[in-house]
């Protein structure tokens, strides 16, 4: 298993974001989480990159206990995400924000990850744009350059947060052959989303939170038939 978490808890006085998770995801696979807002999902995200300390409970990465490690120890380690919001920094090049991941998450120089963005970025669709301000990029080439900064870092694991909102639907359908390509390329990816037509196209298993504990866990189609599932996360009565 790639990743292991192992009775994980977080919580905020009386807000609990997470509520002895058990999740284990294998090397490969491609796992979307889905809930309603306040579900926790994000929080679960910060769990496993280290921004958030459990109050409980274990990360392992590759089968190694990574709960108390910093960061950027879990990021060299292979985890990458990205965020909900694109968070380029704005002023310098789409070819400078992938570098800037690339030797510091990645714990190398200039030198040696030169040639590696550059096919990043043809692979991501941004070549044309390597010299462009981030600041100045459209929503879409955002998100695509989140990708390339998460890919220039050399993931085993990808954490997205929602990569698929506020695209039309032919850039959404673009995004979901970009992560395809990602996963065929051996990454193994956990996708938060609420586009579910674009996370169905790419999982293979659905994992479903609510107030922090896991729902269900399964098959997608199956999972999203379920009437505990379209009572708590569609809002519909079964």
């Amino acid at each position: 298993m790639i990743l292991q978490l192992e009775s994980l808890s977080k919580a905020f006085g009386s807000v609990v974001v997470a509520d002895t998770v058990d999740l284990e995801v294998e090397e490969g696979a491609a796992l979307g989480i889905i809930g309603p807002n306040g579900a926790g999902k994000t929080s679960l995200f910060n769990l496993i990159t280290g921004s958030l300390k459990p109050d409980a409970g274990v990360v392992r990465l590759a089968g190694r206990d990574i709960t108390a490690l910093p960061p950027q120890t879990r990021a060299r380690g292979g985890i990458a995400r990205s965020f909900q919001i694109p968070q380029p920094f704005a002023n310098l090049s789409v070819f400078e924000n992938l570098l800037v991941g690339a030797t510091h998450a990645g714990n190398r120089s200039e030198s040696e990850v030169v040639e590696r963005c550059g096919t990043i970025l043809e692979s991501t669709g941004l070549l044309g744009l390597a010299n462009r301000p981030a600041g100045t990029l459209t929503l879409l080439e955002r998100k695509r350059l989140e990708l390339a900064k998460a890919l220039a870092t050399r993931p085993r694991l990808l954490l997205l947060d929602e990569i698929a909102g506020g695209l039309t639907e032919h850039e959404c359908n673009q995004l979901v052959a970009a992560i395809r390509d990602i996963r065929s390329a051996g990454v193994t990816i956990v996708w938060i989303e609420h586009v579910v037509h674009a996370l169905l196209a790419v999982v293979d298993r659905l994992f479903v939170l609510n107030f922090g504990r896991k729902i269900a866990e399964g098959e997608p189609r199956a999972v999203m038939a379920s009437q505990e599932v379209r009572e708590i996360y569609l809002g519909i009565e079964a």
